[in-house]
């Protein structure tokens, strides 16, 4: 006997043996491979799962997994782990289940042994009810098997789609990730992409090679695209680590899953902005949405999407301490309008909540939506239906807030009363009309002095029960308190159907 192979007829060698296959795993391919990979300023696949959990909590499930291809000499290298670290442990005292793909083993391709680890945490996390958080950095399915590994990936994407709405699913893009592996990172429900890593469906030899324009992999899906262009990104991180930490914060904010009540946090003082004195005098003149959001809530707001559709703010916040999630018109940005990629953004946002029992606060300033063709070519009818049906669905308490303008379209979308917000308050600056006075005294043929004094306040709109209480802009917060507090024994009991069908 030596060393390097325990004696396996004794239990102390049986013991080392294991010890030895546990410490492989550790580093599959090599000390050498974990020393390069952090040399390039990157973690490995263990490191980001090791800071992403509380320390020592991570449990690993099929450390020892190897695949079983033997075609085009792969029976020569059977790294264990099989390129992905699957397992479960603790954030902030907090149960998830987490697997990260190492870039270093094939590339982090997906294989059949590799798909099978973590179809099996996903059961594991649906069966107990417990966050799915995927850290990714792979080159899509594995060459080498062929078909097999397409087929797997498929029934990642059933698996993904089938526990959707069941457990929160957060995504952090930490490396290249491509082909039907990045398919799989929009049926998360929150989307973390790292500067430097990069999410696309084609390789980008094919692009330069089918359009005659070079591509890249930035250029096809890296943070600035995703963030700004597509909008699937709603966080972006300067490095794989930083995105790991968003994902540490963001699940504060989520409940385990679809029957969890929404987290409680020990609540903190919010801002100082005097709302009384906040709306500008002038109709036109823009404020920032931030500062109503920041004195209302307790000043914590993660805002998702920031750099996509700005002219509408979603994000989440708690309200002395309860979680919630936020939609705000933007007055800055386009003077508050809507657009199709505004109202999108906040339909799928809202479903987000929705599925997870986190009440909503809207605060509405529009004036309708962005009057171009453009915006129609673009699909602003089925964006503003998809809007609709997502609040109309919406079984979570909806408080909306009206600061200033709820012209038309902007008014029944942005959480009204009989669309189906449980609690509809204005302050005194608020203008709730069909129209603007311009457009509505043209139409009438009235004079547009006397129809805006006679329209163009909130009161009309109280008077029909459409707003349940005109308040002082100050008292707003006091008011949103014990409006969650009621909220939270809202019961519904929706229709028995499978699904409706939502315009996408």
């Amino acid at each position: 006997m030596t060393s390097s192979k325990p004696d396996l007829s004794t239990t102390a060698g049986r013991l080392q043996d294991l010890r030895n296959r546990l410490e492989e795993a550790q580093a599959p391919v090599g000390q050498d491979a974990v020393e390069a990979t952090r040399a390039a300023g990157k973690a490995t696949a263990r490191d980001r799962v090791e800071k992403l959990l509380d320390a020592g909590s991570f449990v690993e499930t099929d450390a020892l997994a190897r695949h079983r291809v033997e075609a085009y000499k792969m029976d020569r290298t059977k790294p264990p782990t099989d390129g992905v670290i699957t397992g479960y442990g603790l954030i902030d005292g907090r149960r998830v289940c987490v697997f990260s793909q190492d870039s270093t083993i094939f590339d982090g391709a997906v294989g059949e042994v590799y798909a099978e680890k973590v179809l099996k945490l996903y059961d594991l996390a649906t069966k107990t009810g417990v966050p799915v958080v995927g850290i990714y950095d792979s080159a899509g399915p594995r060459v080498q098997e062929g078909v097999v590994a397409a087929a797997m990936q498929a029934k990642i994407l059933r698996a993904a789609a089938q526990a959707s709405g069941l457990i929160p699913q957060i995504a952090v893009v930490a490396g290249p990730t491509a082909g039907l592996s990045a398919a799989q990172v929009p049926l998360s429900d929150i989307v973390i992409l790292a500067e430097g890593a990069a999410l696309h469906l084609t390789d980008p030899d094919i692009v330069t090679k089918v359009s005659g324009h070079e591509a890249t992999a930035q250029s096809l899906g890296g943070a600035s695209v995703h963030a700004a262009d597509t909008g699937l990104a709603q966080l972006t991180a300067p490095t794989d680590t930083a995105a790991v930490d968003l994902a540490r914060e963001l699940v504060g904010y989520l409940p385990d899953n679809n029957r969890a009540a929404s987290p409680i946090a020990a609540p903190s003082e919010p801002g100082e902005a005097d709302l009384n004195a906040f709306i500008p005098d002038d109709d036109a003149a823009a404020y920032d949405v931030h500062d109503v959001i920041s004195a209302v809530t307790d000043g914590d707001l993660l805002e998702l999407g920031a750099n996509y559709a700005d002219n509408v703010v979603t994000g989440f916040a708690h309200v002395g301490g309860r979680a919630v999630g936020v939609v705000a018109n933007q007055p800055s940005s386009l003077a508050g309008c809507l657009t199709t990629a505004a109202a999108r953004k906040a339909a799928r946002f809202i479903r987000t909540c929705d599925a997870f029992n986190l009440p909503l606060v809207l605060f509405v300033d529009s004036p309708g939506f962005v009057p171009t063709a453009e915006e129609e070519h673009a699909g602003s009818l089925s964006g503003a239906a998809a809007l609709a049906y997502a609040f109309a669905e919406a079984q979570v308490g909806t408080v909306t807030v009206v600061t200033r303008k709820a012209f038309g379209e902007s008014y029944a979308l942005m959480g009204s009363k009989l669309l189906g917000a449980d609690l509809v308050f204005a302050w005194p600056t608020a203008q709730i009309a069909l129209a603007d006075a311009s457009t509505a005294a043209d139409a009438l043929g009235v004079d547009k002095q006397a129809y805006e004094d006679e329209n163009l306040n909130p009161y009309v709109a109280t008077e029909r029960g459409l707003v349940d209480s005109v308040i002082e802009p100050a008292a707003t917060r006091s008011q949103l308190l014990e409006g969650l507090r009621l909220l939270e024994r809202k019961v519904v009991y929706p229709a028995m159907k499978k699904h409706g069908n939502i315009p996408l």
